[in-house]
């Protein structure tokens, strides 16, 4: 698992950007694939969840996630979850004892805090989340639960790089049509017409404007890195039928 040094620092605050080694699954899903929406056996799926929470110091049913559907949508979690979790794309919390947890394979997963007040979340930031503002979704609802805004910190885990993220050329009028600036997230494609844009570059600019303390950035390329991460482009470019998902999540001790 990768942890970043700005949230190893924070007292009660425990974070993990989980990688796909050290779990049960086999196949595509080799190995900690923690995705119940994915193909995989889910007994192995639950496997591995509970191992994550095992690494965070909590049981498996503190363990949270919702079911995502890139959108801006936040859930404001007090407790476990009774019945189908609730369709959102980021959750916040100011009760110890539970970790909220985003999954991802290429998306940006993106965690926060606010240490001092004791209030977190996670959010999970794919374009059209980011786009639609679920990132600064996030950072408000923390604030309703009492953080500060200039208080909270944000880490933006593993994700896919500019160097494998080809878009079409339809594609960046749906961020420079909102604000032109955003042009320089996009560099030439060697395909005519296309270019390669800088997710991650484009979560901390608004993590950014939404006015987080500090962001930390974990460097690294899921669709590059076939022996630590899940990538849903890297399975599409190999014809492959399915794809693992990896787990983000932050937990206050409690």
């Amino acid at each position: 698992m990768i942890t970043l040094p700005l949230f190893d620092a924070m007292r009660g605050v425990r974070h993990a950007f989980f990688t796909r080694e050290g779990g049960v699954s086999d196949g595509l899903y080799a190995s900690r694939n923690c995705g119940l929406g994915s193909g995989d056996d889910s007994d192995r799926v639950r496997r591995n969840r509970a191992r994550c929470a095992d690494d965070l110091g909590l049981p498996a049913d503190r363990l949270l996630t919702v079911y995502q559907v890139h959108s801006p949508d936040v859930a404001v979690v007090e407790r476990p979850f009774e019945g189908t979790p609730p369709r959102a794309d980021a959750l916040v919390t100011a009760t110890p004892g539970l970790a909220l947890g985003v999954l991802s394979a290429d998306c940006a997963p993106v965690l926060f805090a606010d240490a001092e007040a004791g209030v977190i979340g996670a959010a999970h930031a794919g374009w059209k989340g980011a786009v639609g503002g679920v990132l600064e979704n996030t950072v408000a609802a923390m604030v309703r639960l009492g953080a500060r805004r200039g208080s909270i910190r944000a880490a933006l885990g593993p994700c896919i790089a500019q160097a494998s993220y080809e878009v079409g050329p339809e594609f960046p009028e749906r961020l420079t049509g909102r604000d032109p600036a955003d042009a320089d997230l996009f560099a030439p494609s060697s395909r005519e017409g296309h270019f390669m844009f800088d997710l991650g570059g484009y979560v901390v600019r608004r993590l950014k404007a939404a006015g987080v303390a500090e962001v930390a950035v974990a460097a690294h390329d899921t669709c590059a890195e076939d022996d630590r991460f899940f990538s849903y482009r890297r399975a599409t470019l190999r014809g492959e039928p399915d794809y693992g998902r990896g787990l983000s999540a932050i937990a206050l001790e409690g």
